[in-house]
C-alpha cells in the first residue's frame, strides 16, 4: 500500500485546517480573486509538484492534516502572506500563525521567490481539492514522548567573536543559505559555501568569491530550497599539489542519465551530482578549473539529498583511509512519498554513506574507485560503494581524536540522532527512528517500542539522541581540537538547526552501542549572554558549525550570514 505523508516544510500551512475560524469575517471566493483557467491550473500543478508535493498531500494526513478544502477555510490574502513568508506572519503576532507555532514549534521556509503569480497559481490549484475525512490511523501503543527527561543546562558559557558576515544571496529571508565551512588542508584557509551556489574564501576575515556554481554549471538549481543547491565541498588532502576539489549540487531531473535510479515508475524530482574539479593553479583566485562528473543520483523528492562530502582529517599518506571520500546520501524523501523499498537495505544508494576513491576507476561507470576494504565489496546483492546504511538524512560526518567516526541523522517526527559508524552497520531507517520502531503502514511520524526479538534485526542504535520537545533537526558539529579555549576540551559540540539550541557530549564517554547524555551550553557576546534567536533576530536560526585547521570552532547562522568564532569560556 502506498502511504502518502507530508513533512514539516508545509506542516504549518496544513495545520490551518484544525484552527478555528468561526469568528472570521466573510471572505471573497478564491474564484473572484484568482484567475482559474487551464493555463493557471497547469502552472499551479507544476509549481506545487516542484515545491510542495515533497511535503504535502490533499487526501491524507501525515505529519499534519491534508490540504484538501483549505482554501475554503482561510482567506486568499492570508494564504499569500503565509506561503511567501511564514516566519514574518508568525513573528508579527498573527493569531493563526501563533497557534501553529505553539503546536509545532517550527517554521517552514518562505516561498516569496515564486512571486505573486506563482503563489496564486498554487492557491488556485489547491482550490480544486475538497476536504476529505482524515485517513491517518493510530495505534494505542504509540510513544508520544520518547525522551521525557529534558536536556540539562550545563554551566558552560562560551564567548563569541564575530569574525565576518557573508554577502546576502537573496533580498528575502533568509538573506544567505550558508551551510558548510571547511578548510584547505595545507594553507589552512577557511572556506564557506552558500546553497544558492557561491563558495567563499575567508581571507583576513573577509569573504572573497572563490567559486560560482551557478555560473559554472548551466543546469544548476537551488530551488525549492530544502538543502538543494551547492550541497557540500571537500578539498583533496593534497589540493596544494594536485589542485583537486570535490562538490555536490542539484540539477533538474533528466539533465543526464543517472548512475543511481529506481526506474520510470517513480518520478524523479531532481538529481544530485558529484563533481571533481581540477585547477592548474591551487593558489589562483577566484578558482579556475575543469570539472568531471563522478556520479549522479535521482531523488524522489527535493528533500534529504546530499549534504556531506568529506575526507578523514586524521588519515596520513600510507593509511588505508587516506584520500577516500565519504559522501552522505539521504533517502530523498522516498519513505514519505510512499516508497519504503528505495532506502531499505544496502542494495540501493539512498539512505547510506558512501566511501569511494575519487582517483580510482573500478566503479561501474569507471569514474571513481571502490576501496577494496569497503564492507560489501564482492557481495553481488549490495552496493560496494556503501560504507554504512540506514540513514534518513545524514547531515555531517566527523572524526574524534580517538578515531571514532560520528554522523548526525536528521529525524522524521520524533527523534534526532548521533551515530558512531562502523563499516557495514545498518542504522535502521526506514524501519527505525532512534531506538523506536516506525510502522510505515500506520504513520511514519509515530514511533513504537522495540519488539522483544529486536536483536534479530541487527540494527545499530544512536550514541546520543534528543526528541522534538528539545528541537526539530540536528546540526552536526565537531569535537574541539584547539588549544585556545581549554574549557571546550574533550567535548563534541553540535546543536539544533531550527531552534539554534547548543548541545555537547563528552567524547571520553563515547562507546559503540552505548548512549551518552547530552548537555546544553550558552554563548556570550560582548559580555552579555544571548540566545542565537536573539543574535540573528529570527526564531528560525538555521544553525551550522565549522572547525578550522587548528581545531578551533565556529558557529554561523543563515538568516543574517554571520560567522562567529568560539574564543573563550568560563562558568556562569
Amino acid at each position: 500500500m502506498r502511504i502518502r505523508t507530508v513533512s514539516l516544510v508545509f506542516l504549518a500551512l496544513a495545520t490551518l485546517i484544525i484552527v478555528p475560524f468561526s469568528c472570521s469575517p466573510k471572505r471573497e471566493k478564491v474564484e473572484d480573486l484568482i484567475r482559474i483557467d487551464q493555463v493557471t491550473l497547469a502552472e499551479g500543478e507544476r509549481l506545487f509538484d516542484q515545491n510542495c508535493a515533497t511535503c504535502h498531500a490533499f487526501d491524507q494526513d501525515g505529519i499534519g492534516p491534508g490540504l484538501g478544502g483549505l482554501t475554503r477555510l482561510v482567506s486568499v490574502d492570508w494564504l499569500r502572506s503565509f506561503i511567501a513568508n511564514p516566519t514574518q506572519v508568525i513573528d508579527s503576532g498573527d493569531e493563526r500563525g501563533q497557534a501553529l507555532f505553539a503546536r509545532y514549534q517550527s517554521y517552514m521556509p518562505g516561498f516569496a521567490y515564486l512571486g505573486e503569480e506563482g503563489i496564486d497559481a498554487i492557491i488556485g490549484y489547491m482550490h480544486q481539492f475538497e476536504a476529505k475525512e482524515a485517513a491517518t490511523l493510530t495505534r494505542q501503543d504509540s510513544v508520544s514522548n520518547p525522551i521525557p527527561e529534558p536536556i540539562p543546562m550545563s554551566d558552560l558559557v562560551v564567548d563569541l567573536e564575530l569574525i565576518t558576515q557573508i554577502p546576502p544571496s537573496s533580498e528575502e529571508m533568509p538573506l544567505t543559505r550558508i551551510a558548510k565551512m571547511d578548510y584547505e588542508p595545507l594553507s589552512g584557509e577557511l572556506f564557506i559555501s552558500d546553497l544558492r551556489g557561491k563558495m567563499y574564501e575567508l581571507r583576513g576575515g573577509k569573504p572573497a568569491l572563490f567559486l560560482d556554481m551557478e555560473k559554472e554549471m548551466p543546469r544548476f538549481i537551488n530551488k525549492p530550497g530544502l538543502a538543494t543547491g551547492l550541497g557540500s565541498f571537500a578539498f583533496h588532502p593534497e589540493f596544494s599539489k594536485n589542485g583537486l576539489l570535490y562538490t555536490s549540487h542539484t540539477e533538474q531531473p533528466g539533465s543526464a542519465p543517472a548512475d543511481f535510479s529506481y526506474g520510470d515508475s517513480i518520478r524523479s524530482t531532481l538529481q544530485w551530482v558529484v563533481l571533481e574539479w581540477q585547477t592548474d593553479n591551487p593558489n589562483g583566485r577566484p578558482f579556475r578549473g575543469k570539472s568531471r562528473e563522478l556520479f549522479r543520483i535521482d531523488m524522489v523528492t527535493g528533500i534529504h539529498g546530499m549534504q556531506e562530502l568529506t575526507f578523514n582529517p586524521l588519515a596520513r599518506p600510507g593509511d588505508e583511509d587516506y584520500g577516500l571520500l565519504y559522501i552522505g546520501i539521504g533517502d530523498g524523501g522516498s519513505l514519505g512519498a510512499g516508497y519504503l523499498f528505495v532506502s531499505l537495505g544496502a542494495t540501493q544508494a539512498w539512505g547510506s554513506i558512501f566511501r569511494i576513491d575519487p582517483r580510482g576507476s573500478n566503479s561501474k561507470n569507471g569514474n571513481y574507485g571502490i576501496p577494496h576494504s569497503n564492507p560489501f565489496v564482492g557481495d553481488v546483492n549490495r552496493l560496494p560503494e556503501i560504507f554504512v546504511h540506514g540513514f534518513r538524512n545524514p547531515h555531517r560526518i566527523t572524526w574524534t581524536k580517538a578515531g571514532q567516526i560520528l554522523a548526525t541523522n536528521i529525524g522524521q517526527g520524533k527523534v534526532e540522532s548521533l551515530y558512531m559508524l562502523r563499516p557495514g552497520e545498518d542504522y535502521g531507517w526506514p524501519l527505525r527512528e532512534g531506538i523506536w520502531v516506525i510502522d510505515h503502514q500506520i504513520d511514519i511520524n509515530q514511533v513504537f517500542q522495540l519488539p522483544e526479538n529486536d536483536a534479530d534485526w541487527g540494527f545499530t542504535y544512536p550514541v546520543a539522541m534528543y526528541d522534538h520537545d528539545e528541537g526539530n533537526a540536528i546540526s552536526g558539529g565537531f569535537e574541539y581540537w584547539g588549544n585556545q579555549v581549554s574549557g571546550l576540551a574533550g567535548k563534541y559540540f553540535f546543536g539544533d538547526i531550527v531552534r539554534g539550541r547548543l548541545f555537547y557530549i563528552e567524547t571520553g564517554k563515547l562507546a559503540f552501542g552505548k548512549t551518552v547524555p547530552i548537555f546544553e551550553w550558552r554563548v556570550r557576546l560582548d559580555g552579555e549572554i544571548k540566545t542565537l534567536v536573539e543574535l540573528c533576530g529570527t526564531n528560525r536560526v538555521d544553525l551550522r558549525f565549522g572547525r578550522d585547521s587548528t581545531g578551533e570552532l565556529y558557529i554561523f547562522t543563515k538568516p543574517d550570514g554571520k560567522v562567529y568564532k568560539l574564543v573563550g569560556s568560563n562558568p556562569r
